[in-house]
């Protein structure tokens, strides 16, 4: 299922991304507070289990959340989301999934992969901020599934149309977050028209 975020201030900032202009420092600084916003949306149906805390005046019966959160970004522009998240859901522990496009076959390479363990019962969180083939998101979801995850999430900033469908077709029962649907890809599997490399972009790479 895709859930295309509509937010003003979400616009706002995506448009700041985009612009080439925007230096590293200003990019990295964006696409974390566009993480924190796109928080709220992605956490709307995390179930929550009934309690009792004792308030300075009396007992109240109220609710908390019910499984653990695991944030799995893809390195490396998936680091670029963590804080974002991970600033409203303190709780969430990370792992790590590192895997690469090779260029030419445009096919995806997995050379690190650190998960928590337990993540059988939590609510997985893959974070990449671009969806372009959906051969990495895939790949990683995979991997995780492997491992026992069920509940997954995919979240990332800007999505193509194929990379939706790959992970359709890939894997149907996860859902998909993205705060821009674009275009199409190039000939080179970018996004366009996207924002360029965000990995390069994130750290001040070429």
């Amino acid at each position: 299922m895709l859930n295309l975020l509509k937010h003003p201030l979400l616009t706002h900032k995506l448009t700041h991304l985009r612009r080439k202009e925007t230096d590293t420092k200003e990019f990295r600084e964006t696409l974390e507070e566009i993480a924190g916003l796109m928080a709220y949306e992605i956490t709307r149906d995390l179930p929550v289990k009934e309690i009792t805390v004792e308030t300075p005046m009396a007992p109240c019966t109220t609710e908390e959340l019910a499984k653990d959160i695991v944030l799995v970004p893809v390195l490396r522009a998936g680091l670029g989301m963590v804080n974002g998240i991970s600033g409203l859901i303190t709780s969430a522990r990370v792992g790590h999934i590192g895997i690469y496009r090779d260029h030419e076959t445009l096919e995806p390479k997995t050379y690190y992969c650190k998960i928590p363990a337990y993540i059988q019962e939590a609510v997985v969180m893959v974070l990449d901020p671009m969806l372009a083939t959906g051969g990495s998101a895939s790949a990683a979801i995979g991997f995780l599934k492997e491992r026992g995850a069920v509940n997954i999430k995919l979240v990332c900033i800007i999505g193509a149309p194929e990379g939706v469908e790959r992970i359709r077709r890939d894997h149907p029962d996860v859902q998909i977050y993205l705060a821009g649907l674009d275009e199409k890809l190039n000939a080179e599997g970018y996004i366009v028209p996207g924002l360029g490399d965000a990995g390069d972009r994130l750290f001040g790479t070429r």
